[in-house]
């Protein structure tokens, strides 16, 4: 249970920095990005791994790299599931979900 605490608020902080750093992702206050950061894990627990599933071909072909779209359209699809938190289009969902990566990589080392 609390792993499943921290992983939440790591996935929140990264919301908060990928809203601080990209200039396409806004979040109006702490609820909006719980919010968020829920819809996020929920998603990726999810969905994630049927879309990887699916989408398998286009992933070998390009090493990987699709994942990163997989992300970017999650991520675009929580901006629009949830109110007050904004992604303007999908360049920023990419940036955006780069940014969310790299910090929940780097922050889950240490959980």
């Amino acid at each position: 249970m609390l792993t499943i605490l921290l992983r939440l608020i790591v996935l929140t902080a990264g919301i908060f920095l990928a809203s601080y750093l990209v200039p396409g992702v806004t979040v109006d206050g702490y609820g909006p990005a719980i919010k968020a950061a829920l819809l996020l894990g929920v998603m990726n627990l999810l969905a994630k791994p049927v879309l990887l599933i699916l989408t398998l071909p286009i992933n070998i072909l390009t090493l990987g790299l699709f994942t990163f779209i997989l992300n970017a359209i999650i991520l675009w699809f929580v901006g629009y599931a949830i109110t007050g938190f904004v992604v303007a289009g999908f360049f920023p969902a990419l940036l955006g979900a780069i940014v969310i990566s790299v910090l929940s990589i780097v922050l889950n080392r240490f959980i």
